[in-house]
């Protein structure tokens, strides 16, 4: 459990795609302890998807999902604000003001961008842009604690010096927001032992049905030791799986037997499958009713947007004026 109390906390997922176990053991797990004791807005960033998604379906399709996963994994929207990015519009009005006071050489930096660039991704304005509506995102609800992993920490640094640059241009407008740097999450290896990841199209989704859950753990990559003979938990992908999910005495039960010899990987793999449904059983229960009642998820992020909004009007207003930008019609 994370020891943090009275902060306002923000954070987005993009609705890519199903969300896996790295997903979940990365950040999701976090981000619902949070909620406890802080002021947490969590957002659906369908924009920043509009980089790497066309179909207006399938954007759809997940920006829904992403909402029935968090809900179905513990968010509790009377402890935490669960909305969809668009609905608050002054974000992408906020993400103009920045982009004037934004050097080029600092978006020309950015890890993600030239890493995206190095796979031969074809660069566009907003993929260039990202971390500006990132800035945004953050700066537009007076975020104080934003949770990253060390390998994201320049996205809150970029966000930082958009702030200051703003702050020094116009006066003090923006509150400037501090990493949370997410606690330390062993590698969740993927059905091939990479890390897992959506990219390499080697994970294991959370609410998968049973029978394609049964076919993507039993597909998990192993040595061939034979069964007789022990073999290293260590190095074994099932075994580091397993532990994510275990007790510490099950997961030392299991590393016995597999340092004993005479257990094998099929038996392993399948302990595996059972600890991961019993984990979730609820969740995924719970996302079943929630299949059923999508009044109430959409209600859910109604109520979320207006909630956020009404704190992005509340910044906006501040930043407007700060810039000199004057209103006629009101």
């Amino acid at each position: 459990m994370l020891d943090i109390k009275n902060k306002r906390v923000l954070s987005g997922i993009q609705p890519s795609g199903d969300l896996h176990i790295g997903n979940y053991f990365g950040a999701i797990k976090q981000h619902i302890a949070l909620q406890e004791n802080n002021d947490c807005f969590y957002f659906i960033a369908n924009y920043h998807a509009l980089t790497s998604i066309n179909d207006r379906e399938k954007l759809e399709k997940a920006t829904l999902e992403v909402a029935l996963d968090y809900l179905a994994l513990g968010l509790d929207p009377e402890k935490a604000t669960l909305f969809v990015q668009s609905d608050v519009p002054e974000v992408t009005e906020l993400a103009w003001f920045l982009s004037c006071v934004t050097p080029m050489g600092l978006l020309e930096r950015a890890h993600s961008y030239k890493d995206k660039i190095s796979k031969g991704i074809s660069p566009n304005h907003g993929l260039f842009a990202y971390p500006v509506l990132m800035a945004a995102d953050i700066l537009i609800y007076d975020s104080e604690l934003v949770p990253v992993g060390k390998d994201q920490k320049q996205h809150l640094e970029m966000t930082r010096d958009m702030a200051i640059k703003f702050n020094n241009t116009f006066g003090e407008t923006l509150v400037l927001p501090e990493e949370l740097i997410m606690p330390e999450v062993a590698v969740v290896p993927g059905i091939d032992g990479q890390k897992m990841s959506k990219s390499y199209g080697n994970t294991i989704e959370i609410f998968a049905p049973e029978k394609v859950l049964k076919k993507k753990i039993m597909s998990i990559v192993t040595d061939s030791t034979p069964l007789d003979a022990p073999k290293d938990p260590d190095s074994n992908n099932v075994y580091m799986l397993y532990k994510l999910f275990a007790t510490k005495e099950e997961g030392e039960e299991m590393r016995r037997k597999f340092l004993a010899g005479g257990y094998g990987y099929g038996e392993a793999k399948k302990e595996l499958l059972e600890k991961m449904l019993t984990y979730f059983g609820p969740a995924r229960k719970r996302r079943e009713e929630l299949l059923n009642n999508l009044d109430f998820v959409r209600d859910v992020l109604k109520q979320g947007a207006e909630k956020a909004r009404a704190k992005a009007q509340e910044v906006m207003k501040r930043v407007r004026e700060s810039a000199g930008i004057l209103k006629f019609n009101v």
